[in-house]
């Protein structure tokens, strides 16, 4: 999956150990992510992933926070000017531990 992923991802369990998130697709399958960093933007939260098995580029989603009756939830953002705004926040951030092509 990379940036561009356009399903929603609705639950998750997370390794603390080893940093490895499970998220289920709207499919029903299971897909693990690494994770690699949280940004603020906007007064929005951003996860940035990496698929463990198909290393072809990170995954972004916004973190929609739950109350007590309702989990957290991960979604695709659909604006690109968002996408590229947290994608370089990102590189930025993670210079010295990447080597980003652009």
């Amino acid at each position: 999956m990379s940036e561009e992923t356009k399903d929603i991802f609705s639950e998750e369990e997370e390794n603390e150990e080893s940093n490895i998130i499970t998220l289920t697709d709207p499919d029903g399958n299971d897909v693990e992510f690494e994770h690699l960093d949280t940004i603020e933007y906007k007064d929005d939260i951003y996860v940035i992933l990496i698929e463990t098995v198909d290393d072809e580029g990170v995954t972004i989603l916004k973190l929609i926070e739950g109350d007590e009756d309702k989990d957290d939830e991960l979604t695709t953002i659909e604006d690109e000017e968002t996408l590229d705004a947290v994608y370089e926040i990102f590189k930025e951030r993670n210079k010295e531990f990447f080597d980003f092509e652009d």
